[in-house]
């Protein structure tokens, strides 16, 4: 059961519709669920490979960017730190990205946890800190 795209070329959303069998290709989206135009274009979707999480690791350990990575410059980290998330397929939510955002900006991991002091609290017991959790 394939999963087709399609853009409304009205409005321009993108919409992934399911599909049980070839023979409703044609007829599976009627309308844009944004702004209702009939006007839809089907996409070439991407192709996406099913692969374990110790593939997923074992293929960022070899990457060539993972030898580049100087955990005392703060954007090297919050590079790394995207291109592992983004490898492991994980949504890890808008803590995650701000974070990563103020390290690619060269900001100090001790000056985002005094920024941030809600991140210390979820360490454990009150005496580790952001910077002493990330092990490299």
């Amino acid at each position: 059961m394939p999963i087709y795209e399609y853009r409304c070329n009205q409005c321009g959303r993108r919409t992934s519709v399911l599909v049980r069998n070839v023979a409703e290709r044609d007829t599976a989206v009627s309308h844009c669920p944004r702004c209702g135009s009939t006007d839809l274009r089907r996409l070439v979707s991407r192709v996406a490979v099913l692969r374990s999480e110790e593939s997923r690791l074992d293929n960022l350990s070899q990457s060539p960017s993972f030898g580049d990575l100087d955990e005392n410059d703060p954007r090297s980290m919050g590079r790394w730190m995207r291109q592992m998330s983004r490898e492991m397929g994980e949504d890890l939510g808008p803590e995650f990205d701000e974070v990563v955002g103020r390290l690619e900006a060269g900001e100090s991991p001790e000056s985002i946890e005094e920024k941030m002091p809600s991140l210390g609290g979820e360490l454990g017991s009150g005496s580790e800190s952001f910077s002493d959790d990330m092990d490299f």
